[in-house]
């Protein structure tokens, strides 16, 4: 049997696991290495990009800075998250505001400081970002049509750093070798970023209760729910333009079954936000984003299974 300060010192960790949203960190770090594998990176072998200490850096420095994140977003937000998501607050409040603190600092300084084992630039970059994230949690999250972009930025900026691992010291000519690889990138981004940009206007319409009370002016509260859902109907037909481009003009293997059960699953998602009018409802609408977001990160192995095994190629890409 657990003592009682046994029991307390286990609810603490598991209120900070909470905080730090530990259960998306894994999946965000698969996506990096996933996205490096399969379609940053191709010409090495899978086994190659696994064992590169520069990227498991810049991985885990990733994982460190969105892990700070949600704590100073937790911090900012409490208030907020005690009405919306009172269950979840009552957990997270196990951990207090100052002890929060002492992790977000201590997690910023280690992404900051093993950042410098890559270059100046990789410490440049996490800085930027890191204070990126404060400015959104602070401020820029409480206004309309800026917070929801920012947020959608944000949580795609870990690939760029990626994409800047591989692509930045190349000379030019090689990068002209490489344009439909990175017009495929920017595709694939495109198509993330509207998914997570709806995510977070449908967590607008979701948590209007708790926003109104502490001040937030989201779309749904200064243009009404109406407006939110039009915004979010025209981001879903604008998915078209990327998902027209990876089926039809690119090569992305067995990975076009995701793209056509995506564009099925966003049409019945469309007429049922019409219908949606509870907390209840924009819920399972929100799941359903990120169960498709989850989704498109395991099903980028489908892009080529082979590069599992031997890379398009030897060509070794300069380093970041």
């Amino acid at each position: 049997m657990l003592s009682r300060k046994s029991k307390l010192l286990l609810w603490k960790i598991i209120s900070l696991f909470s905080v730090v949203r530990g259960y998306n960190i894994p999946i965000i770090a698969l996506a990096q290495y996933l996205s490096a594998i399969f379609i940053l990176a191709p010409e090495k072998r899978a086994l190659g990009v696994l064992l590169d200490l520069n990227l498991f850096i810049i991985v885990l420095a990733s994982s460190l800075t969105i892990a700070s994140g949600y704590i100073i977003n937790n911090f900012y937000d409490s208030k907020k998250d005690f009405i919306n998501r009172p269950n979840k607050s009552m957990l997270d409040r196990l951990v207090s505001q100052n002890t929060k603190l002492k992790v977000y600092f201590t997690l910023n300084f280690i992404a900051a400081f093993i950042a410098i084992f890559i270059s100046w630039r990789a410490v440049l970059f996490f800085s930027v970002y890191i204070f990126l994230i404060w400015l959104y949690s602070h401020k820029i999250k409480k206004y309309p049509f800026i917070g929801n972009l920012m947020a959608a930025l944000l949580a795609v900026m870990p690939f760029f750093c990626i994409l800047l691992y591989f692509y930045y010291n190349l000379p030019l000519n090689e990068i002209e070798n490489h344009v439909d690889d990175l017009a495929k990138i920017f595709s694939h981004a495109s198509f993330l970023s509207l998914l997570i940009l709806m995510r977070e206007m449908i967590k607008d319409l979701e948590n209007i209760k708790g926003d109104l009370a502490n001040g937030y002016k989201t779309i749904p509260i200064v243009y009404g729910e109406r407006t939110a859902k039009k915004i979010i109907t025209f981001l879903l037909w604008l998915t078209v333009i990327p998902v027209y481009f990876l089926i039809d003009i690119f090569d992305v293997g067995y990975m076009d079954i995701y793209f056509y059960v995506s564009f099925i699953i966003l049409i019945f998602f469309g007429m049922r936000l019409w219908k949606s009018e509870t907390k209840k409802d924009f819920l399972l609408l929100h799941n359903v984003l990120k169960l498709l977001i989850v989704a498109g990160v395991f099903c980028i192995v489908l892009i080529d299974p082979s590069v599992l095994w031997h890379g398009r190629n030897l060509l070794l890409l300069s380093k970041f």
